[in-house]
């Protein structure tokens, strides 16, 4: 995780160099806002990467002379299935709908949003997949 972080602490450097060239050239606003603020994600994301870093074991892409099957095994949990991101998915259609078709349409979308939010957090707190 090392390079990650590395990488992106790179990428924020030559983001913050193109905003500034950016700025005084055009001196146009919302593109010179934008790119600041890409700058700041960039950093943001190479800080947490290189903190992170510290604390957990070296990985495979942090040794030049590993092998692509050094960084075979266990990468995670990932939910086998799910159907939450189906009731955000409409609820989030019909919120966006709403701002098309007139604002009352947010009344029907929030409940779906909060179902599927909240039954997305909590999923593995009840039913058959239960772990605690």
């Amino acid at each position: 995780m090392k390079i990650q972080g590395k990488m992106f602490i790179w990428l924020g450097v030559f983001i913050l160099a193109i905003a500034i060239v950016y700025g005084v050239w055009s001196k146009e606003p919302a593109g010179t806002t934008a790119l600041f603020l890409a700058f700041g994600l960039a950093v943001m994301i190479g800080y947490y990467l290189a903190f992170t870093a510290r604390r957990v074991d070296a990985g495979a892409q942090d040794n030049e002379n590993a092998e692509v099957s050094d960084d075979a095994g266990e990468l995670g949990f990932f939910s086998p299935h799910s159907w939450q991101p189906l009731a955000l998915g409409v609820g989030g259609a019909l919120a966006f709908m709403g701002v098309i078709f007139g604002w009352w349409l947010l009344y029907f979308s929030m409940p779906v949003i909060l179902v599927g939010l909240f039954g997305w957090v909590f999923e593995y707190y009840h039913g058959e997949s239960r772990t605690q």
